[in-house]
């Protein structure tokens, strides 16, 4: 195949620029994990399109619009279930949903927004929720779900689904709003009343569903992570400006919206972070809420503790591997009321040691100084990764939640991922680690790397990648 100036462009040149014109006419992005899907994508729309593939991809890059549903089709990742991420659920049923129904109280209408819905389980179960929570039948509820693959679409208002998308859906709810047929499950017509469903290209521009302020409760899981930055970054715009003051936005766990979201509150609670729209009128921040605009940005470790030469002496250790001598040198120089950066370091070498339990200690002692500490909650992660993976998996997204820069917790998500079988969770979050390892502070290497350096940890990471076995 013929190229500029002679050189030959090869069919991994072609996948290359099909990347790179989805990424700049249509805002979507797809890592390494993705390169054989988008090579068969290219080939099939190429021969329904009766192109080359070299002349479709120029036709894309000139007006992209007539494909993006064809292209929504084959590239979306589709799989979902009913009361998927059930910590969330619960945050929605005990937090949320109470205090929207009384900030609805007048209007006695809720209404919710499903971003990236799928086949509807998502939209479906956020209308269980909702009624399940409603204080009587007076209220109106409204569900929207939207997406960009038509296929799915059809799938979710046709609302009949398979006992594998009802795995995780409890058996009094099975009861109330599921009807057997035809070897599958049937939503109720009732439910199915307050629940419907459009076509949305994210982030593009839509008056009508970002209308200011008209959303209680917003869900884009997952979403942002197969998105641009600019695009990212302008749906979580519309998503903001459509959410009531107080209203809530949950994202998926590969998600995070950083340090400073504009426009809305990070909060923890019940195992799972999420946001809340702010709401003009000055108030107090509870106990345990992260104050509103998010945590302050930091520092992989904060600048003070151990004093600074023991402090380079104890990670020069470490980079050693010599972690006994490396304990040592801490425990000898921990002053009587240590601050966060010495009980990382304490924590840290207890944890190298085999010392795990009292490495916890330590780490849960330095998150009562400071709870946004993104490098205390990894040290719990790495605390509980053997024993108690659940556990650990919860700590590893409360670090990348705080701090969306930091590689490590990705990195372990990944694993932990790969280790349950889901592989196709365990690419995304290696592929988001591989991007973030190249900026990774060193010193976090150094004090979570394990002994392993950027380059080992980088390989780690795509060897890890290749085990995944996710059609790619």
């Amino acid at each position: 195949m013929g190229g500029r100036g002679g050189r030959t462009v090869t069919a991994d040149d072609l996948v290359g620029r099909f990347s790179t014109v989805l990424d700049a006419r249509l805002g979507w992005r797809f890592g390494s994990d993705r390169r054989a899907r988008l090579a068969e994508v290219l080939r099939r729309r190429a021969e329904a399109t009766g192109l080359s593939p070299a002349a479709y991809v120029n036709r894309l890059a000139v007006d992209a619009a007539a494909e993006r549903a064809a292209l929504a089709e084959h590239l979306t990742i589709t799989e979902t279930y009913f009361f998927r991420y059930a910590e969330q659920m619960r945050v929605l049923a005990v937090d949320a949903l109470p205090e929207r129904v009384a900030a609805r109280s007048e209007q006695r209408v809720l209404r919710f927004l499903s971003v990236g819905c799928s086949s509807g389980e998502e939209a479906y179960t956020l209308a269980i929720v909702a009624r399940e929570a409603r204080p009587d039948t007076g209220w109106t509820l409204s569900v929207l779900g939207v997406d960009a693959n038509p296929a799915v679409l059809r799938h979710a208002a046709a609302g009949h689904y398979s006992a594998w998308s009802m795995r995780e859906t409890p058996d009094s709810v099975r009861r109330r709003w599921f009807r057997q047929r035809d070897g599958g499950y049937e939503i109720d017509p009732e439910l199915r009343a307050d629940v419907r469903f459009r076509l949305y290209h994210a982030p593009d521009d839509d008056d009508d569903l970002w209308r200011p302020g008209q959303y209680d409760v917003i869900f884009c899981r997952n979403v942002l992570m197969y998105l641009t930055p600019p695009a990212a970054a302008a749906l979580v715009r519309h998503m903001t400006r459509a959410l009531a003051p107080g209203g809530y936005l949950f994202l998926g766990h590969t998600d995070s919206l950083g340090s400073d979201p504009d426009g809305l509150e990070g909060r923890h609670g019940h195992g799972t972070f999420y946001y809340r729209r702010t709401v003009p009128a000055h108030r107090s921040v509870p106990a345990g809420r992260v104050p509103p605009g998010g945590p302050a940005p930091r520092r992989a470790v904060p600048a003070h503790g151990v004093r600074p030469r023991m402090d380079e002496q104890a990670l020069a250790l470490i980079r050693e591997e010599r972690f006994g001598a490396a304990l040592a040198v801490v425990e000898g120089g921990l002053p009587e009321a240590p601050r966060p950066r010495d009980l990382l370091l304490y924590g840290v070498v207890l944890a190298q040691t085999g010392r795990l339990a009292e490495a916890d200690v330590v780490g849960r002692r330095l998150l009562a100084i400071d709870a946004l500490s993104a490098d205390g909650h990894h040290l719990l992660g790495v605390c509980h990764e053997d024993g108690e993976a659940g556990v650990a998996a919860v700590q590893y997204r409360m670090a990348a939640h705080l701090d969306p820069a930091f590689a490590m917790p990705r990195l372990r998500l990944g694993v932990l991922a790969r280790r349950r079988g889901d592989g196709r969770a365990a690419a995304a979050e290696l592929d988001r680690a591989l991007l973030l390892l190249r900026g990774e502070t060193g010193e976090r290497i150094t004090l979570f790397g394990g002994g392993f350096g950027r380059a080992a940890l980088t390989a780690l990471c795509r060897a890890e990648l290749d085990a995944c076995e996710v059609r790619r």
